[in-house]
């Protein structure tokens, strides 16, 4: 398993779509992967989940992946999230 806490960028300047693009970018990988925010936990490849989890600017999510190439996920999303 394989973790990293990040600070949300302002995704909405950065990308069209980030919901979906989001999900695109979480689907590319074959692991596990969870987004947490306090209590909120939610599955990154659902469209639904990510709509509800709704990552804005300035939020403390952390990246969790499971499974084998989970240090690929973890990073492929830190940069969605942080705008690289």
């Amino acid at each position: 398993m394989s973790s990293k806490q990040i600070v949300v960028s302002d995704v909405t300047k950065a990308h069209k779509n980030p919901i979906a693009e989001l999900v695109q970018v979480a689907c590319q990988f074959d692991c596990r992967i969870t987004l947490e925010s306090g209590t909120r936990k939610i599955n990154a490849k659902s469209i639904m989940g990510i709509m509800a989890f709704n990552p804005s600017n300035g939020m403390e999510v952390n990246i969790i992946a499971d499974g084998n190439d989970e240090q690929e996920a973890v990073e492929a999303v830190e940069k969605f999230l942080i705008c690289v």
